[in-house]
């Protein structure tokens, strides 16, 4: 009876702990609600669509007022954009930082937001605004009784220079000059930086240079080799050569969000509803694993969830989970 006992706390240990990683799996996808279309349905069709499909986290753009009535109250996890055009604004004034947190945070206080997102994939000079609108921006949020929503920004994969093997990991020269003061701000605030992450565009870009099946996760060993550690995937070597980058630049210890990854459906090279399927769902089965260096889950946000038909022709309207009408574009698992 002794030894029955055992056993059977074994075997509820070992499921609970299945059902730990699948949990952890689950809560580390989020979906990218953009909304250049003009077809789409209404924020809170969309919001019954997260729901109905176990979607617990959404990436908005800009906060519009739609989709954050429509969430609020919902329990979905919310990352809210500071758009690019509001950026040297918030910059320069702590005024106008504290309106916008009234206006887009405060007046939604059913909402769980988690992070607001300053500028998304901002280059050039205006990267130097990065900076003082984060500083700003966590400021308004403290004086409002909000410091748990963390202040962090989107970055583009384009900003590493150098990516593989990850141990050689660099950011461009023009990323050095502001990445510098990003990340010292997000080690003092323990904020994450957000990065979106596509293996398709190195891919494309030389598809004679590279195996499909080490972007597409499908890889059947190791492609490189890099010391002790073995990558047979291009998200995961994209992932930590971040986490070198960021390091060089007074990054250490400042964890990584994936706020976009996908993969097209039609439009382009090796765009297909097939390759599409293959990439996001090994993502979603991925990600609660995490990365040679950095194992543990990766917070990840799928790119996304419609095709817009307002995005310049080709593969850009064509990441979409769903066309406009619900349908899902091919099936898939969360």
């Amino acid at each position: 009876m002794a030894r029955q006992g055992v056993a059977s706390m074994f075997a509820m240990a070992l499921l609970l702990g299945v059902f730990a990683s699948v949990l952890q799996s689950v809560e580390s996808i989020g979906v990218c609600y953009g909304m250049s279309g003009n077809n789409l349905p209404s924020p809170s069709t969309v919001v019954g669509l997260y729901k109905s499909n176990g979607i617990g986290a959404m990436r908005l753009y800009a906060p519009d007022q739609g989709a954050l009535q429509a969430v609020s109250g919902t329990g979905i996890s919310v990352v809210v954009g500071a758009p690019n055009d509001v950026l040297s604004n918030i910059a320069s004034s702590q005024a106008a930082a504290a309106s916008w947190v009234r206006n887009n945070i405060q007046a939604y206080p059913s909402v769980s937001f988690r992070y607001v997102s300053v500028g998304n994939e901002v280059a050039g000079g205006a990267a130097q605004n990065l900076a003082p609108a984060m500083e700003n921006m966590h400021a308004a949020l403290a004086a409002a009784g909000l410091g748990h929503i963390k202040v962090t920004t989107s970055v583009s994969q384009a900003i590493l220079g150098v990516f593989s093997p990850p141990s050689a990991a660099e950011f461009t020269g023009e990323a050095q000059g502001f990445m510098g003061p990003v990340l010292k701000f997000l080690a003092r605030t323990g904020s994450p930086l957000m990065a979106n992450i596509y293996p398709y565009f190195p891919y494309v870009y030389n598809p004679s240079a590279m195996d499909i099946n080490y972007a597409l996760f499908t890889a059947s060993g190791t492609v490189v080799q890099d010391g002790a550690y073995g990558y047979q995937n291009l998200f995961d070597t994209t992932v930590d050569a971040f986490y070198v980058a960021m390091g060089n630049h007074g990054g250490a210890g400042v964890p990584l969000v994936v706020s976009e990854s996908g993969w097209p459906s039609g439009g382009g090279t090796a765009a297909s509803p097939a390759n599409a399927r293959i990439y996001n769902q090994n993502l979603i089965n991925h990600v609660g694993r995490g990365t040679p260096r950095h194992p543990g889950a990766i917070e990840t946000f799928l790119f996304s969830m419609f095709n817009e038909n307002q995005k310049d022709s080709g593969v850009e309207q064509n990441w979409g989970l769903f066309y406009p009408n619900m349908q899902r574009v091919y099936p898939i698992s969360f």
